[in-house]
């Protein structure tokens, strides 16, 4: 079976908190045989190396080690790995720029680095930017996170993009050789029948495919019962979709999606319609 992503990305800094990213991306390119393209942004202008341009070459020489050493991890692996340092303002930028001169079809990124004085920021801004602006598929990794091989979990509602999620995720699960859970979150009791009958409709499809599935239609909190449900049945994959709009922060990758990034163990692959 070809691979559902032949295109992957590797957007990172090389720290401690891109370790599970590092990790997913290198072993996803080995099971698919596939090469693996990396980019490290790193923050710099003209005014700024001008300015200080010791610094600015202690910046390079850091990168050029941080490349050396992912390139080290991917030949370990047998994994061919292009690995290219974007200089600029914006290290989202680079990376989305990166992602279109590539035609990549997914991105693979860390959910955060360090804190920032934002108690409650439970998906980096630079991250967040990134899953919003991106011109592709954005899977997200939490530092400890592995890649997958114990279940599939699909959060969607009764829509046309909800049918893509599904989609995406029956053919990880496939891929994969895993089973598939269908989950939806109702908003009330109106809303149960249509995302029942959609559940049982999407788990019939991934059946008749070949693929182990069961579906349950939750109510409460759309986040709450995602990440219960993923804890559940022990998905260690979830897949679901943004709502992304022309605003900027939070907004752009939407509160339901923010929280379950910021909140679940494993890999979160969030789709673009």
């Amino acid at each position: 079976m070809a691979p559902l992503f032949t295109r992957l990305l590797l957007a990172t800094e090389h720290t401690e908190f891109d370790a599970g990213a590092e990790a997913v991306a290198v072993a996803l390119a080995q099971r698919c045989k596939l090469p693996l393209a990396a980019v490290l942004p790193l923050v710099s202008n003209p005014e700024y190396e001008a300015l200080a341009p010791q610094i600015a070459a202690r910046a390079e020489q850091a990168a050029a080690a941080k490349i050396a050493e992912l390139r080290s991890q991917a030949q370990a692996a047998s994994v061919t790995i292009s690995l290219h340092l974007r200089r600029g303002e914006e290290p989202y930028r680079e990376i989305v720029d990166e992602a279109q001169a590539l035609g990549t079809e997914m991105i693979i990124i860390r959910r955060r680095g360090k804190r920032s004085f934002l108690a409650n920021l439970l998906v980096g801004e630079m991250v967040s930017k990134v899953v919003a602006h991106a011109p592709c598929h954005v899977l997200i990794v939490p530092q400890a996170a592995r890649m997958w091989g114990q279940r599939v979990l699909a959060a969607v509602e009764p829509t046309p993009q909800g049918r893509q999620i599904v989609a995406t995720a029956m053919a990880v699960a496939a891929e994969c050789d895993l089973p598939l859970n269908v989950v939806s979150v109702a908003g009330g009791d109106s809303q149960r029948a249509p995302a029942e009958s959609f559940v049982a409709e999407m788990v019939r499809q991934a059946q008749q495919a070949g693929v182990t599935a069961q579906g349950e239609v939750r109510n409460g909190k759309p986040f709450t019962e995602i990440l219960a449900a993923a804890a559940a049945c022990r998905a260690d994959l979830i897949v679901m979709g943004s709502r992304s709009d022309s605003r900027i922060g939070r907004a752009l990758v939407g509160g339901v999606a923010q929280k379950v990034l910021g909140l679940s163990e494993h890999p979160v692959l969030v789709l673009h319609s």
